[in-house]
């Protein structure tokens, strides 16, 4: 069952990742963060509410909100600084690289997911998952050959290395998680609220210091449907994710390489709506990775 709530997230996640470029395409990328991670928030909140006027229907239908000890309000804060790093580096290099050139460095996640599911959760992978992770690697080595035909030197390109750093405390993130649904048994909805909650709070002073004193920043800033899509979708993501995370036998190193699975919307159809370069150059090494997860998958 938990494959199968990793494949909702990843579909998430690739809807997520089409409005998320649309979001930030010639926008001022802190405020756009801010909305994001805001929406998010106001959407886990009307649940939050709905379980304090309502406690028993919320408990009924499954998303009751824990108590929690200051303890974990701090795991979960340290959680928060390291997704609102990746997301800083993450928006700010999609803003001036293609989304098919972003999408699939964020497909890397998995290395780094693989060995420290390895050396911090004893996971043990058979052969053919060993071909798949390395396919994965190989196959992303091919669209940095892919990027060079679009004036992209991912040796002197800082966006490049941005999205690389957001990738691995991306996936620093994720084996946290682990931590933080199983050994420290919280349910997905109560970290998803406290989650957001401090990221704002982060965002708020990074905010106070790089944007809100700027008229000219502040104007530069454009309101888009799609800030709130991405909140909306992200948070419906990282449910489906979570609650797979909450099965004990639910592998970090599997449910991160199945949410690659969502380079299928990124690349193909985005590629298509924002009329990309060198899109069916890209397929091969698209085709490269998704057979990588399959292997791992499957295996």
């Amino acid at each position: 069952m938990w494959m199968y709530l990793g494949l909702m997230a990843a579909l998430f996640l690739g809807l997520h990742s089409l409005c998320k470029k649309h979001a930030v395409q010639g926008n001022e990328v802190f405020p756009v963060l801010l909305g994001t991670v805001l929406s998010g928030f106001l959407f886990v909140a009307g649940f939050y509410l709905i379980s304090i006027i309502y406690p028993d229907y919320a408990a009924a239908n499954g998303y009751e909100f824990q108590q929690i000890t200051a303890k974990e309000h701090g795991f979960i804060f340290f959680k928060s600084m390291l997704m609102a790093g990746s997301w800083i580096l993450a928006y700010q290099a999609l803003k001036h690289l293609p989304l098919t050139i972003v999408t699939p460095i964020r497909a890397a996640g998995p290395f780094f997911t693989f060995i420290g599911a390895i050396f911090i959760y004893n996971e043990n992978p058979n052969f053919n998952q060993w071909i798949g992770f390395f396919l994965i690697i190989f196959s992303v080595i091919l669209y940095s050959r892919i990027g060079k035909k679009e004036g992209i030197d991912f040796k002197t390109n800082k966006w490049i290395f941005a999205i690389i750093g957001a990738t691995f405390l991306g996936a620093s993130s994720g084996l946290y998680d682990k931590f933080l649904i199983q050994t420290i048994n919280l349910n997905p909805q109560t970290l998803q609220f406290w989650f957001c909650l401090y990221t704002i709070l982060i965002l708020l002073v990074i905010l106070s210091i790089t944007w809100f004193p700027f008229a000219e920043k502040r104007s530069a800033f454009t309101f888009r449907w799609t800030i709130i899509a991405v909140g909306v979708l992200l948070q419906a993501a990282d449910y489906f994710y979570f609650k797979a995370l909450q099965d004990p036998e639910a592998s970090i190193m599997l449910l991160s390489a199945i949410k690659r699975s969502q380079l299928i919307i990124t690349v193909l159809i985005g590629g298509l709506l924002f009329k990309e370069k060198n899109k069916r150059e890209k397929l091969i090494p698209l085709a490269g990775i998704l057979i990588g997860v399959f292997l791992i998958l499957y295996s």
